[in-house]
């Protein structure tokens, strides 16, 4: 378990899931969010940068771009 962990969590409290599971706050999916605590680093910095990736798909598809 990684409580004593350097990364920080990319939640910023605008908890509301889309259609896909995805939160649209932190872009994590809902099984990345319950395992963060349980994720080494690694794997936070991995799930963080695939949340990036979904955030800026995201903001690449909305209508005014």
């Amino acid at each position: 378990m990684s409580i004593n962990s350097n990364v920080k969590s990319p939640c910023i409290h605008v908890c509301v899931k889309n259609e896909d599971g995805i939160c649209m706050g932190c872009f994590r999916s809902m099984e990345e969010i319950r395992m963060w605590y349980k994720y080494s680093d690694k794997e936070k910095i991995d799930v963080k940068e695939k949340a990036k990736k979904r955030q800026l798909e995201y903001h690449k598809n909305l209508p005014y771009n």
